[in-house]
């Protein structure tokens, strides 16, 4: 069979993609039967069908080959590029989680130094939130303007410069004001995991956005040990400041760091998006797919014609979405109520030396003069404590594929919940330990999987506007818990530990209820019918 029979053949075949199989001939002129020796040497052919009829196509010419972010990502797969971006991302994540695991250390110490009461201290963690809150729907907006990188190293800087002046305050009305600040700054942290997750393939991106919350468990064990050896010798001023230094590591390293070419291709820069996607494929010693990098968009759009509305808050309420942004609001607000108060709740037990009496009471000190500090062996306890985010964080990797995200952050939930309220039981120190480290192993697993699913669930367009407000609901949630894990549990270790546990059911429930499971999902551009607009043909 001739080349052309061959041509014309696969012209009237439907399929998109079509694999036949062909002799191969040494010389076509000679008889109809090729000789022995040629006849078994066959070869694969692809070809690409022209597009079907009603998409706007010339059926009478091929169509040209085309590949959107999505499928380049996925075609140059996980490599050395998305290592160094893992580590670069997950130096970020530590210098945050050391910024926020100091809270639990900083109270204890100010309560004595400045003979702070029990809400003065609580107003030093709910002050950083306060922070957090406000800014976290800023840089969501500011990321999806301007870029995901500049948006990053603004808040690194930021939070740097502040982090460091605060250990300079010299009365507790400054420490507030610096603090505050210091949380201003860190609510931009969480779009480290929105460029992180754009450039992740689909097959491996929900175990590495877990696996890079490994860099936030090692952030505030780091803390611990670092203040179990300033703390005695130097004091709190020089843990502030010594706490600040990575962040100012990652600023400069930042230097390296791309810009997400899912967010270039929204803007419509297809250029900076190919000359990106073509960095990661050499980086990775992987061939480009053949074609156009186009947009995601419907095909009847011409990709050059497409203009995306980008940060957009009424787009996370758009008929499809509100169910999910109300759900995922409750949940993040349970996450981050939860997860930090178990943290602020652990050394608050640890300094009250026992958990209860009958009453449900903490241990009051014997002379109301008397301050407690943090010995060491409480510094070690909470080193142990601290270490079960490992475990927790493994555990999810396992299971986040196979229960799906839903499911595995329903679950996570529960078991959060029944070992808190074994906190009411007034167990002894040893068994206070294993309660809390089991707790806190299943809400780190379950705050990471909420970090899996949000930026899989919003598409590029509002990805960090979403994961931006749903930030700003979990800092409700941390502003509300320093007076729950630090005032109302001097009155009621059994309503606190109640509380924890009550709303981590509720999110539990809201969990099982998202309507969207993203798990196998592809990472969506932007919604068609809200955040798309096709611009006038340009008239020269």
């Amino acid at each position: 069979m001739s080349r052309d029979v061959v041509s014309r053949v696969v012209d009237h075949l439907p399929k998109p993609f079509v694999k036949i199989r062909r002799q191969k001939y040494e010389d076509l002129d000679e008889a109809t039967q090729p000789p022995a020796d040629t006849a078994a040497r066959t070869e694969s052919v692809e070809f690409e069908a022209f597009p079907p009829e009603g998409d706007g196509g010339d059926p009478g010419a091929p169509k040209e080959d085309t590949f959107t972010v999505e499928q380049a990502v996925d075609a140059i797969g996980f490599g050395k590029f998305q290592i160094k971006l893992s580590l670069l991302t997950g130096l970020a994540w530590m210098s945050d989680a050391m910024e926020m695991m100091i809270l639990s250390i900083l109270g204890p110490a100010l309560h004595c130094d400045w003979s702070l009461e029990d809400w003065e201290k609580a107003l030093i963690t709910t002050i950083v939130f306060v922070g957090m809150m406000v800014s976290s729907g800023l840089w969501g907006t500011i990321c999806d303007k301007y870029g995901r990188r500049m948006e990053l190293i603004l808040s690194s800087v930021f939070t740097f410069y502040y982090g460091l002046v605060s250990s300079f305050s010299p009365v507790y009305v400054w420490m507030l004001i610096l603090r505050g600040l210091v949380g201003f700054g860190i609510g931009g942290a969480p779009q480290s995991v929105t460029l992180y997750a754009e450039f992740l393939p689909s097959a491996s991106r929900a175990k590495c956005v877990v696996l890079i919350e490994i860099f936030w468990a090692i952030g505030t064990c780091f803390e611990v040990l670092l203040a179990l050896i300033v703390m005695p010798n130097l004091g709190w001023r020089w843990l502030l400041g010594f706490s600040a230094l990575p962040l100012l590591i990652f600023t400069l390293a930042c230097v390296w760091l791309p810009e997400s070419a899912r967010f270039d291709m929204a803007r419509g820069r297809s250029d900076k998006a190919l000359a990106t996607l073509q960095r990661i494929a050499k980086d990775n010693n992987k061939p480009m797919p053949l074609g156009k990098l186009v947009h995601s968009g419907p095909s009847s759009v011409d990709p050059t014609q497409i203009k995306a509305k980008r940060g957009r808050l009424k787009d996370l309420f758009t008929p499809e979405m509100r169910v999910t942004t109300f759900m995922l609001w409750i949940i993040w607000f349970a996450n981050a109520f939860s997860y930090y108060g178990i943290v602020l709740l652990t050394t608050e037990l640890f300094e009250s030396g026992e958990t209860c009496h009958v009453s449900g009471k903490l241990d009051a000190p014997s002379c109301s003069l008397e301050c407690k500090v943090l010995t060491t062996k409480d510094y070690v306890d909470l080193l142990w404590t601290t270490l079960a985010e490992f475990p927790g964080l493994i555990l999810t990797v396992f299971i986040i594929d196979p229960l799906g995200r839903k499911k595995t952050m329903g679950f996570e939930f529960l078991v959060f919940s029944l070992f808190t309220f074994l906190i009411c039981t007034c167990p002894t120190r040893g068994l206070l330990i294993f309660f809390i480290f089991v707790a806190r192993a299943f809400i780190s697993g379950a705050f990471q999987a909420c970090y899996v699913y949000t930026p899989e669930v919003y598409p590029t367009t509002t990805r960090a506007i979403g994961l931006g407000t749903c930030s700003a609901m979990a800092r409700i949630g941390a502003i509300v818990t320093p007076f729950v894990a630090q005032v109302l549990l001097r009155t009621s270790v059994y309503l606190t530990a109640s509380i924890y546990g009550g709303v981590c059911i509720a999110a539990a429930i809201a969990s099982f209820l998202l309507p969207i499971e993203t798990k196998g999902r592809e990472m969506k551009e932007s919604h068609v019918d809200t955040t798309v607009d096709v611009l006038p043909p340009v008239v020269h």
